[in-house]
């Protein structure tokens, strides 16, 4: 059994991680859900750290996995629980001192999300394009109903790390992420961490598009961290 820690990202909460919950405690693994203090004024970066090691509680060698901004606060993490793995699922990767909103110029994503668009020929996209267009009509509608209150605090906070925390980490993107398109991503994760991310099929959203083929991934991630 692994204890997998689901962190989710700007705007959600445990409902967006459901699915993938599910399948992971039908194999015997132990799941938490985190639910992070996104629409509280007051807390930043540290503090959404804070929340996920008070989920976590007592619970020795678990695997984080980290959605889309939590790539900014699952590695505060390390530093507090004894972390197994660390998984990043179409995830932030950042920059000793940057901030979550100066990433998207640091590393020229819109601009590659515009290039993007236009290379597919369709128009840029609105909120449910970027997020959601590969699920179906009536999940979409029911994900962005799940949308939290986020509060603007934690995007202005530098990170607060020299350096990445020294724990095994995996980066996993979607091929066809429109929110932080995937040769953005290589790039980024090539530079910041030093090694290529695994890839799968699927949005940015894998966890409500692609639920089973997700925690077919995070499960042979928790095996493998635990060899000898």
């Amino acid at each position: 059994m692994t204890t997998f820690v689901l962190i989710p990202g700007a705007r959600c909460g445990p409902w967006h991680w459901r699915l993938v919950a599910g399948e992971l405690r039908g194999r015997g693994h132990d799941v938490v859900t985190v639910d992070l203090p996104c629409g509280d004024d007051s807390a930043g970066l540290a503090e959404y750290a804070q929340a996920v090691t008070a989920a976590v509680g007592d619970r020795t060698g678990v695997v984080l996995v980290a959605h889309s901004f939590a790539g900014f606060s699952a590695p505060l993490v390390c530093a507090h629980l004894p972390v197994q793995l660390l998984v990043l699922v179409t995830a932030m990767v950042p920059a000793p001192g940057e901030t979550p909103e100066g990433w998207f110029a640091s590393t020229r994503c819109e601009e590659i999300r515009a290039e993007a668009a236009a290379r597919e020929g369709r128009p840029p996209d609105g909120e449910a394009g970027l997020y959601f267009h590969d699920l179906s009509p009536g999940r979409a509608a029911e994900a962005a109903a799940h949308w939290r209150e986020q509060s603007l605090t934690p995007a202005s906070q530098p990170w607060p790390l020299s350096a990445w925390p020294p724990v095994p980490t995996r980066h996993l993107l979607c091929r066809a992420d429109r929110l932080f398109p995937a040769e953005m991503l290589r790039r980024v994760s090539a530079e910041r961490l030093g090694f290529a991310p695994d890839e799968m099929d699927g949005g940015h959203f894998p966890m409500l598009s692609r639920p089973r083929d997700l925690a077919d991934r995070l499960e042979r991630y928790g095996r493998s961290s635990s060899l000898p």
